[in-house]
Order: structure tokens, then C-alpha cells, then sequence
């Protein structure tokens, strides 16, 4: 098995943008996030552990580069995707605020701040469903990863905000029949 050091991952997210001819800012952090785009910032970002880690929670066997290829091009489906996540800033800000301005257990009692919560989950959803739509489009193109793999990765990604919007929609239908119940 090939041993990815820092600088291997760094020049492989740099091919995958060349590949496809895109000339974004590459910033290597520390966050914990495998791999992020900043729309406010236009660049992405990745954490070379975190890559590595994520990608062995992956149910089937793919090699790592192909795990690092289909993930960058997802994030430059977001950075395809820039307007409308500029144009989610305004209503971004306001749930980030709310959440700050409440604590977890006010905002997941109360029907109307916990619809906030499932509006940005439902958010997220769509812009992760256009970023995986865009990446697909790239890698038409470019022919960087086998599909069959490249589904494997989206649909892995998907399922985490999938699953904890149904964590959250569970929870508000309980707080909702629970008042229904409540007023009956």
C-alpha cells in the first residue's frame, strides 16, 4: 500500500484542480474536516489526517487517491455552485445567531427555533446534492474516477446530513405531536 505523506496529498488535490482547470487557492489546516470549500474566502481547504481517517470509514475497499480525487471534486462543486451559497449568507447568519443566542436544549423545545435547525439541514442537503451534481459533471469531463466508485464516496457523503436531518425531523415531530397533544 502506498504511504501518503502531506506533501503526496497536497500534489494530488493540486493535479485534480489542474486536471479540470480550475484555479483555486488550496490551504492545508488542521480543522478536522477531511476537505471544505470557503465561499466567503473562495479557496479549499483539507486536513491531511482527517482525509486519511475519513477515508477509512468508507464500507468498501477504494484506494485512497480515489477517495482524494472524487472529494476534491466535490468541493469544487461547491466552488461551481459559489453564487447560491453566497446568496444563503443572510439566512446562514441568522440560524448561526440563533443558535448562539439559545441553548440546546431551548432550541430543541421549541417548534419554531428547531424548524430553523431543520431549514439548515435542508440547506445543507441541497448544496451538498448540487456540489455532488457538479463534481459528476467535472469528472465527465475529465475521467479522474470510475463512477462506480465516484457513487460510492457521494452516497457515503450524503448519508451523514441525510441522517442527522432525520435525527432533528424526528425529534421535532415528538415535540410536535407531543403539543398536539398537549392542547387535545
Amino acid at each position: 500500500m502506498k504511504k501518503y505523506t502531506v506533501d503526496c496529498i497536497y500534489d494530488l488535490i493540486l493535479s485534480v484542480l489542474s486536471d479540470v482547470g480550475m484555479n483555486i487557492t488550496l490551504k492545508q489546516d488542521n480543522s478536522g474536516i477531511n476537505m471544505s470549500y470557503n465561499f466567503i474566502g473562495d479557496y479549499v481547504s483539507y486536513d491531511s489526517k482527517r482525509l486519511i481517517e475519513a477515508h477509512k470509514e468508507i464500507l468498501l475497499p477504494l484506494p485512497l487517491e480515489v477517495y482524494i480525487k472524487t472529494i476534491t471534486l466535490h468541493e469544487l462543486g461547491h466552488a461551481i455552485d459559489r453564487q447560491a451559497l453566497q446568496e444563503s449568507l443572510i439566512r446562514t447568519l441568522e440560524i448561526y445567531e440563533m443558535k448562539k443566542q439559545y441553548s440546546f436544549k431551548e432550541i430543541y423545545n421549541n417548534d419554531r427555533l428547531l424548524t430553523m435547525i431543520l431549514e439548515e439541514h435542508i440547506m445543507n442537503i441541497k448544496f451538498e446534492e448540487t456540489a455532488w451534481d457538479n463534481a459528476e459533471q467535472l469528472n465527465k469531463e475529465v475521467h479522474l474516477v470510475d463512477m462506480n466508485e465516484f457513487e460510492v464516496i457521494k452516497a457515503h457523503s450524503l448519508s451523514t446530513y441525510r441522517k442527522l436531518y432525520q435525527e432533528d425531523l424526528n425529534l421535532y415531530n415528538e415535540l410536535f405531536n407531543h403539543k398536539v397533544l398537549q392542547l387535545a
